[in-house]
């Protein structure tokens, strides 16, 4: 009944089909280039002007999958993955007009099945002096209650079709994979308030009319997300690879999913509140009504900046007290030449809206907390080169900024940037191979 019934969640739509009902036709999108070998980029992805500024379109569909290996045969199941994934690249190009999918890979699958070559072969965080995978932590502003999760595994479908995602979920349905969640999700301008009206949130019809996120403000302005390979393990020379580099250009995930309260956050916030609150306090005057707001390399915050910020403001904002460590401090030169300035953001975002709650699909419904009804939220997925650079990330957002300077901030306190209204109910970090090491990384070692 179990797997009767995952199998039934991950082909099933639900209110996720209003979306290209809501959206109307896919945006065009360029030919694509020659696959990568990171699996976790997609090529061909749209980038337009809105408000002066170069905003990345992403994929309209995701859809992730978290699953435990249940299998006496790693050996075995890694050719069955593998060849389950070759098929679905000969059959869509790693774009949003076909099919990205990216596997990353849990500390309790390593711990299970490849103990002794994940004891030779893992990254590790030179900065950190520590492993480049960690298990999550729950922060400052995280609720008790936040489950900090232990899969062995998470797949990430991200596709412009709806058909596509759904092949793609239902051929990955293979016997050793004993799925724990399905979660899914939608991102593009104008669905937020759509989607969460036709479903009857409470403060739907608060959201802008054009929002891309249900908070309002644009999230993927291109100075905002991390250039192509930034986030590979070796590009910034954050991870030691190992002896045989066996993760070179690999990378870490992060997934969480988080409530976002929007009457909370549009009714008791003001238009210049809810500014402050999302980019920087006493930032210059934004016109009332600006969803796309410049955040560009040449004004990146630092930690100084932040500190000087809320002795004179009494608050941060979230993108400013991120920035400190999200974005190059200075100018930095790649092995490979690449010259990345002062000022370059380092994640690579693939975070979606949701109205799961938590999930679409849970086989741990109590666990989980899921309950009936839709609500708003977001199901937050961020390339790092490490666990640690993405905790620095996150302890940032609660006020310990990365030179050590701790903010007296109370726990999701209205000062507190976003912290106030948002409430994440999971994490858990994850490992994500090269495409060459996707399937049972290390079993064939």
């Amino acid at each position: 009944m179990l797997a009767g019934a995952a199998a039934g969640a991950l082909a099933a739509g639900g209110i996720y089909e209003l979306v290209d009902q809501l959206a109307g036709e896919a945006p065009k999108r360029a030919v694509p280039f020659d696959r990568p070998d990171e699996q976790h980029l997609l090529d061909s992805v749209s980038v337009v002007l809105d408000n002066d500024v170069e905003v990345v379109v992403p994929p309209r569909h995701h859809q992730l999958i978290t699953a435990n290996i249940h299998t006496d045969d790693a050996r075995g199941a890694q050719r069955q993955l593998s060849d389950v994934l070759d098929e679905l690249e000969r059959t869509y190009d790693q774009t949003p007009a076909g099919l990205g999918v990216t596997l990353g890979w849990g500390l309790p699958y390593f711990e299970r099945y490849v103990p002794e070559a994940w004891r030779v072969h893992a990254p590790h965080d030179r900065r950190a002096r520590k492993p480049a995978l960690l298990p999550a932590v729950r922060f400052p502003s995280d609720p008790q209650e936040t489950v900090l999760e232990r899969n062995d595994v998470a797949i990430l479908l991200r596709s412009d079709s709806r058909d596509h995602l759904a092949h793609g979920a239902g051929v990955l349905n293979l016997d050793f994979l004993d799925v724990t969640s399905v979660r899914r999700g939608f991102v593009g301008g104008g669905l937020p308030k759509k989607m969460s009206m036709a479903a009857g949130v409470p403060g739907a019809d608060l959201v802008p009319e054009t929002a891309q996120l249900f908070l309002g403000f644009t999230s993927t302005q291109k100075d905002a997300l991390g250039p192509r390979l930034i986030a590979n393990h070796e590009t910034l020379g954050l991870v030691e690879l190992g002896p045989r580099h066996y993760f070179r250009q690999g990378t870490h995930m992060h997934v969480s999913h988080l409530f976002e309260d929007l009457e909370a956050w549009y009714l008791n916030f003001d238009f210049d509140e809810r500014v402050a609150t999302a980019f920087q306090p006493g930032r210059p005057h934004v016109r009332e009504g600006t969803l796309t707001v410049p955040q560009p390399l040449r004004r990146a915050d630092s930690s100084r900046d932040v500190e000087r910020d809320f002795r004179r403001q009494g608050r941060i904002g979230h993108s400013s007290s991120i920035q400190a460590s999200s974005r190059l401090q200075h100018d930095y030169v790649a092995d490979d030449g690449t010259v990345y300035q002062k000022g370059t953001a380092i994640p690579q975002r693939a975070d979606f809206n949701t109205l799961d709650n938590p999930f679409a699909w849970s086989s741990r419904r109590e666990v989980d907390g899921m309950e009936a009804g839709p609500r708003a939220g977001l199901h937050f997925v961020v390339f790092n080169p490490s666990s640690d650079d993405f905790h620095r990330n996150r302890m940032a957002m609660d006020g310990r900024l990365p030179d050590g300077t701790k903010l007296p901030l109370s726990a999701r306190a209205r000062q507190q940037g976003f912290n106030s209204i948002l409430r994440t109910t999971h994490r858990q970090n994850f490992l994500v191979p090269p495409r060459r090491h996707r399937s049972f990384p290390l079993a064939e070692l």
